[in-house]
């Protein structure tokens, strides 16, 4: 008897593998690589935060929250949005705790575009707005930003816009190239989407890692723009708690109330013990946050300075916690390939550029992550230098 069972729908995404990070990360764990791939640090998020943690824990605080987020959690990011922004967020109806940044983008995506609209994504981009797009039955346009500093040709981008274009994804600090938006850059964007329909979502969960005397140009800065925008934060980014997967979305009320009709039944809620000692720590701690851009501008100064002995050329980056790094005087091979023979052969895993570009990738650019332990670094750069 045949068994067998064959769908009749082939299921969604036909085009789509598993993405880079997974792929790099089982490579580099199969390879016993040292990992600088994957976006996560090596040491151990804050002391005071963890106790925290293990108190609510303890205290009973283990069944469902809100589904928005618990009041007390949204309450301390109202604070900090007033705080660092100037932005006034009514804690009730305009920020959202989630499961992840990437659950909060997913849920702006499907909340602002739908079949027939077009989304702009800025190429290098992350990897998940294309597939979060499509999901929505929109039709993702991708505008290459321009190398090899990486920022946004404002006439291509213009160019790009038709009368379909619904929204337009930002993401500063950029990842992967370590980019930074200026505030001429946000003077722009003002008057490119005003009088238009244009919705942004503003992917911002490096806005602690500003380095070298920069601002980070938040949306929420510029009230004209937050009035049309989703801006989503991570507190495992900030937290080194990667794996908590928590992040957070705010946006006027009215995008929110869109944003929480998806997210109820993406996620619904989120870890309750871990949304309590964030709260607490916020209210405790907030020199955490305003210390983060001297801490990793230590870590990527010491990567850097590292690499000057090796064949790998580096331009410190403006933000994020991920440095690119020039391998054409090494190899003409592609970076897809090189990164794997990197990480099998050289036991260094890296990032390829060219997975996050639909089109007109830049060439020989690997991103490694220096969110690690010096000792960690010196380990991969000793390896780097001898290439």
């Amino acid at each position: 008897m045949d068994t067998a069972f064959a769908p009749a729908y082939a299921g969604k995404l036909p085009d789509v593998g598993t993405t880079i990070f997974t792929v790099m990360s089982a490579l580099a764990a199969e390879a016993g690589a040292i990992n600088l791939s994957q976006g996560f640090p090596d040491f151990p998020p804050p002391a005071g935060l963890l106790d925290r943690v293990v108190h609510h824990l303890r205290a009973g605080h283990n069944q469902y929250a809100p589904m928005a987020g618990l009041p007390a959690l949204r309450e301390a990011i109202a604070r900090k949005t007033l705080d660092l922004y100037g932005h006034v967020a009514d804690p009730d109806d305009e920020v959202t705790v989630t499961s992840g940044a990437t659950e909060a983008l997913y849920c702006a995506i499907e909340s602002l575009v739908g079949p027939g609209d077009e989304a702009l994504c800025l190429d290098p981009a992350y990897d998940s707005y294309d597939p979060a797009i499509r999901l929505a039955g929109a039709r993702p346009v991708h505008v290459p930003l321009a190398a090899p500093g990486f920022g946004i040709d404002w006439g291509r981008l213009r160019a790009a816009i038709t009368k379909r274009t619904r929204l337009l994804i930002l993401n500063t600090p950029h990842n992967p190239t370590g980019a930074v938006l200026s505030a001429d850059d946000m003077a722009n964007l003002a008057q490119l989407v005003a009088g238009t329909g244009i919705a942004l979502i503003g992917d911002e969960v490096y806005e602690h890692m500003v380095y070298d005397g920069r601002r980070h140009e938040s949306l929420l800065r510029y009230p004209a723009l937050a009035a049309r925008s989703l801006v989503v934060s991570s507190f495992g980014k900030t937290y080194h708690a990667t794996g908590w997967k928590i992040g957070y979305c705010v946006g006027p009320r009215e995008l929110m109330a869109g944003f929480r009709r998806v997210h109820q039944f993406v996620q619904f809620c989120v870890a309750t013990p871990l949304q309590w000692a964030l709260a607490d720590f916020l209210q405790s701690d907030p020199a955490h946050h305003r210390e983060l851009p001297a801490f990793y501008a230590a870590r990527r100064d010491h990567f850097c300075a590292r690499l000057e002995g090796s064949r790998f050329r580096v331009t410190p980056s403006a933000g994020t916690y991920f440095q690119l790094a020039d391998y054409s005087a090494i190899t003409d091979e592609d970076d897809v390939a090189f990164a794997r023979r990197l990480t099998t052969q050289y036991k260094v895993a890296a990032i390829p550029v060219s997975v996050f570009c639909a089109a007109g990738p830049p060439r020989h650019l690997l991103r490694f992550c220096f969110a690690k332990e010096l000792a960690t670094l010196d380990r991969a750069a000793d390896i780097l230098c001898a290439i």
